[in-house]
């Protein structure tokens, strides 16, 4: 049994293409936009509720190279491992700028995998739809 564990598994659509780079020594990685959505039947209005989240995937390697020709739209299943990276930020005007210190999550993916698009599911959640970006609120 492992003392530690730090693995997540996501599956949901890109809502965007993948994007690659390269760090200042020419390694290649890849960032992903993906989508997972999550709802509930609220039973006094008859109605699904969803939400929607959104998710950093950071490949490099492999991962990155399989990652680097996905689209906007592909359905796809992650593993990888929950990282957070701090940073500050400035807020407020004048003399009243401060500077707080601010947290980003995003995953660092050891398996990218391209999967067939699922049945629809409309009969049991008719918003269960591939979404994009430009759907996030």
């Amino acid at each position: 049994m492992a003392l530690y564990e730090n693995n997540i598994k996501l599956k949901g659509f890109l809502g965007k293409d993948a994007e690659n780079f390269a760090t200042k020594q020419q390694k290649t990685f890849t960032v992903l936009s993906l989508a997972t959505k999550s709802g509930y039947k609220d039973k006094q209005k008859n109605e699904w509720v969803n939400h929607t989240e959104w998710h950093r995937i950071v490949a490099f390697g492999k991962p990155a190279d399989y990652a680097k020709n996905l689209k906007k739209g592909d359905y796809v299943e992650i593993e990888g491992e929950l990282r957070s990276t701090e940073y500050d930020v400035q807020v407020g005007e004048g003399k009243k700028k401060t500077t707080v210190k601010r947290r980003g999550w995003e995953v660092r993916a050891s398996i990218v995998k391209k999967l067939a698009q699922p049945e629809s599911s409309r009969g049991e959640n008719p918003d269960a739809e591939p979404i994009t970006e430009d759907d996030a609120a």
